[in-house]
């Protein structure tokens, strides 16, 4: 198996394979959304269309970002940001579902 690192360096060298297999999940998963949205599933268009967009997310911040390959500090700022945005989204999702309730 090929070292992961030249001599002198600290990158990590990703086969374009991976690179490849990514980009066809990255269409694969495009189209799916493109075809989703004609399909009637009433509330659950939307959730369906968030799953596969976080999934695309994904995808692109730990191959094209190199998240999978970085150090824990990386991965620990990483998730912070994303917990900090759960909590954010879940206090906006909170005070907005307690306006809907009648007076």
């Amino acid at each position: 198996m090929q070292d992961s690192h030249e001599p002198g360096t600290r990158e990590h060298i990703v086969p374009i394979k991976t690179y490849a297999v990514v980009c066809a999940a990255l269409l694969v998963l495009t189209f799916l959304t493109y075809r989703i949205a004609y399909v009637d599933l009433g509330a659950l268009n939307v959730v369906v269309a968030i799953v596969i967009a976080c999934v695309k997310a994904t995808l692109v911040v730990l191959f094209f970002m190199h998240a999978a390959y970085a150090p824990r500090r990386t991965r620990l700022v990483i998730f912070a940001g994303i917990f900090w945005m759960l909590l954010l989204l879940g206090m906006t999702l909170a005070d907005y579902l307690t306006r809907l309730l009648p007076r």
